[in-house]
C-alpha cells in the first residue's frame, strides 16, 4: 500500500514505515501529524484517484527530527567587469516517519 501525498507543496510518494526528509514544518520532535492532501492512493493493485483530493484519506506521520541540509553556495560573476558575489544558505528540514496510511 502506498500514497502520493502533497506535503509542503512537494508531492511524495510515501509507504507506511518511510522515512523521508520534507521542508520545515511546524511542530515538535516526537509529535504526530495528519496531511489530508492525498492526491493518489493504492490498496492491494486497486487505484483511487482523486479529483483533486482522495476524500477521507489521511497519512499519518511522526516527526523524527528537524535538521539542516548541506550548504548551498550561489556565486555570481560578470566577466571582465570585477563583479563577484559569493553567497549561501543551508536549507531547514524536517526528517518524518510516515506511520499509517487510511483510506
Amino acid at each position: 500500500m502506498y500514497a502520493i501525498v502533497n506535503i509542503a507543496g512537494q508531492q511524495f510518494k510515501v509507504a507506511k514505515d518511510q522515512q523521508l526528509f520534507v521542508h520545515r514544518l511546524q511542530g515538535d520532535e516526537g509529535a504526530s501529524i495528519e496531511f489530508d492532501n492525498v492526491l493518489l492512493a493504492e490498496d492491494g493493485g486497486k487505484f483511487t484517484i482523486g479529483a483533486p483530493t482522495v476524500k477521507g484519506a489521511k497519512v499519518s506521520a511522526k516527526i523524527l527530527s528537524h535538521l539542516k541540509g548541506d550548504k548551498v553556495i550561489v556565486f555570481k560573476k560578470k566577466r571582465r567587469k570585477g563583479y563577484k558575489k559569493k553567497n549561501g544558505h543551508r536549507q531547514q528540514f524536517t526528517k518524518i516517519e510516515i506511520t499509517g496510511i487510511a483510506l
